[in-house]
């Protein structure tokens, strides 16, 4: 009995021993194909504590600080418009309309003053000999304040007269349609011949330049919005900071929304009329650990980032992301405040890699 009870543990011995060898084997060649791996050059960041909250993305529109239907001031038939797309500085002419009578108004106006200053003349040079003959008692004193009478309704006549040029001139000048702002002329809203008044509308001018983002939210939002807030926009896959320039806290009785206005950055290229995304908070904030958006890779099992651990080498992480704020990220999946987070060069790495920061210091060694 006791002799077969030793045969048996004879065998379970050998395995025992074939395991822990098989075990120092593979730990052995993980070593060893973990020294073999060459260190890849990344750049890292902090996981940092934040106050975050889940955002929402509201749908806007590019548009205009200036979008104006240019009007005519003064009647007359149109002889010039800018051609569209033109692209026109602040007081460019942007149509012209016929001048020919308000030229000769000008003209008759100024031939008017002229026959009024050469009549003072006449006028105080007989006063002057009035008064001579007057102070002598030659003439009655009637006829000395009749002609003072003269002189002086001679002189309000070329007050008037003065207005009437100032008033040509303004009115000659209106046959320039200018534009009151730099921008593009986008529609032609009249053609060359037809005959316009004042207040018909010649064309369409946008400022392409001066841009901003109009967006609808919810008047359930009005108490975690302000101005001056910090937001993000997104175009397809580009995320870009910016903040609410005006919050209109005005709702719409059917829709229950409110307009934001929304700045751009000056960087990028928009369109007026494109539609983008506004990323808005959607409730008061929370204390969450977030990385920057560049620590995300993204695949299609899901979504991780590598964390450098204390021997300097590459954990991925599987992660679940959550409320976002300008170019941060609030993660869920073992990330903590502080960790180190490959934000360049993790597209390539793979568990257990060794890392150097790229400038040529090793982490690993600490030069």
């Amino acid at each position: 009995m006791t002799m077969t009870m030793a045969k048996a543990k004879i065998p379970l011995k050998g395995t025992l021993v074939a395991v822990l060898a098989a075990a120092s084997l593979f730990t052995g060649a993980a070593s060893a194909q973990q020294r073999q791996m060459p260190s890849a050059l990344v750049e890292v960041a902090e996981a940092s504590s934040e106050m975050m909250a889940p955002q929402t993305y509201l749908p806007g529109t590019v548009v205009s600080l200036n979008d104006s239907r240019i009007s005519a001031e003064i009647a007359g038939r149109v002889v010039w418009i800018a051609s569209e797309g033109t692209l026109l500085k602040e007081g460019d002419v942007i149509a012209e309309i016929d001048d020919r009578n308000q030229t000769l108004a000008l003209a008759r106006n100024k031939s008017q003053v002229s026959r009024l200053e050469a009549r003072i003349k006449y006028l105080e040079s007989d006063l002057k000999r009035l008064q001579e003959l007057a102070a002598n008692n030659n003439i009655p004193s009637s006829r000395l304040e009749e002609a003072e009478s003269t002189l002086a309704m001679t002189r309000e006549e070329l007050s008037q007269a003065r207005v009437a040029v100032e008033q040509a001139k303004i009115d000659l000048d209106r046959t320039k349609v200018r534009a009151p702002f730099p921008g593009r002329v986008v529609e032609r809203l009249a053609q060359i011949g037809e005959y316009s008044s004042p207040g018909r509308q010649i064309v369409r001018l946008v400022d392409t330049e001066h841009l901003e983002v109009s967006a609808q939210a919810p008047v359930t939002l009005a108490r975690v919005l302000n101005d001056g807030q910090k937001v993000v926009i997104r175009e397809d896959q580009l995320v870009a900071d910016t903040k609410i320039r005006a919050l209109v806290p005005v709702g719409d009785a059917l829709s229950r929304s409110m307009e934001l206005r929304v700045s751009l950055p000056a960087s990028g290229h928009y369109v007026v009329g494109a539609a983008l995304q506004v990323g808005v908070p959607a409730n008061t904030p929370e204390q969450v650990v977030a990385v920057p958006r560049d620590a995300l890779v993204l695949r299609r099992e899901g979504t991780y980032v590598f964390r450098v651990k204390e021997d300097n080498t590459a954990e991925r992480l599987m992660v679940t992301t959550g409320a976002a704020t300008g170019r941060f990220v609030a993660v869920t999946g073992g990330i903590e405040s502080g960790d180190r987070v490959v934000v360049r060069g993790g597209e390539r790495l793979r568990e257990g890699q060794p890392v150097e920061l790229r400038g040529g210091v090793n982490l690993a060694s600490g030069r």
